[in-house]
């Protein structure tokens, strides 16, 4: 059965729930994997998941910040959540479903933004930002995170050159100094099997961005944007995957777009 997924920081899922609607009649995605929903659980906008075909829910909310949702078309199991640097944001949540033969594992992250200031000695959002990408790397390493496992959502790193606008001009802007680029890579290297699945499909030497900034007068114009979103997978999984690609005319969608858009990979039968 093909299917596909797809992780999108909604920045508030109420106040955009037209546009994650518009998102799932458009592009049918087996599971949405959606970041910083800004609400409780019990605000969540469940019955219009239900009413749109995504009757199964993974909430770990937060009142006013941060939190993360999973919805799918299939059931949802062994849900949980994890807490990281004994700080007790809405960041992590985790499901099992099955795209049609057999269990995978998602993983939905908002790993924190890291303020403005890339030092940790004076911005302890920066430390808690490495902090999270530290205790994410020991946890692989001790958990069994060998097969059938997906991980997506807002990063917060864009780690190629080819991920910003412009590398020289932000070595020193948060989310793409050294120090983050080279933690999220070791990450993403260290043994585990994980796919870039969206640079599995688009060559490195390609700019891409999935991110671009309410700063600027003219995002699409000036085009500085970031790829920020992410979705993994392990070896397995991965090979199944046929397609992925970044959701660019949802930046403009309505009079308040989200500053993140959609990112998807599609499968074949796994």
């Amino acid at each position: 059965m093909p299917a596909s997924v797809v992780t999108w920081n909604i920045n508030s899922v109420r106040l955009r729930i037209g546009m994650v609607l518009d998102l799932l009649q458009q592009h049918q995605p087996h599971v949405l994997m959606l970041q910083e929903i800004k609400c409780t659980n019990d605000q969540f906008p469940r019955n219009a998941f239900v009413d749109a075909g995504y009757p199964h829910q993974a909430v770990h909310g937060q009142k006013g910040y941060h939190g993360v949702a999973i919805v799918s078309k299939t059931p949802l199991t062994d849900i949980s959540s994890r807490v990281f640097c004994e700080i007790d944001d809405s960041r992590h949540v985790s499901a099992v479903t099955d795209f049609g033969h057999g269990p995978v594992t998602l993983h939905n992250f908002y790993i924190p933004a890291g303020g403005d200031e890339p030092d940790p000695e004076i911005n302890p959002k920066f430390k808690h930002k490495l902090g999270f990408l530290s205790e994410l790397q020991t946890w692989f390493a001790e958990a069994p995170f060998a097969r059938a496992q997906l991980i997506a959502g807002d990063f917060n790193v864009a780690p190629l050159e080819t991920d910003v606008w412009s590398h020289k001009q932000l070595l020193k802007v948060v989310s793409h100094t050294p120090v983050e680029t080279e933690a999220l890579t070791a990450l993403l290297n260290g043994g585990h099997g994980w796919v870039d699945l969206v640079r599995k499909h688009v060559p490195a030497d390609q700019k891409l961005y999935s991110w671009w900034s309410y700063r600027g007068k003219d995002w699409q114009k000036s085009d500085r944007g970031r790829r920020l979103d992410h979705i993994w997978a392990t070896a397995d999984v991965a090979a199944h995957c046929t397609a992925a690609e970044i959701l660019k005319p949802y930046r403009g969608f309505g009079d308040k777009p989200s500053d993140h858009v959609p990112v998807v990979a599609r499968f074949g039968s796994l």
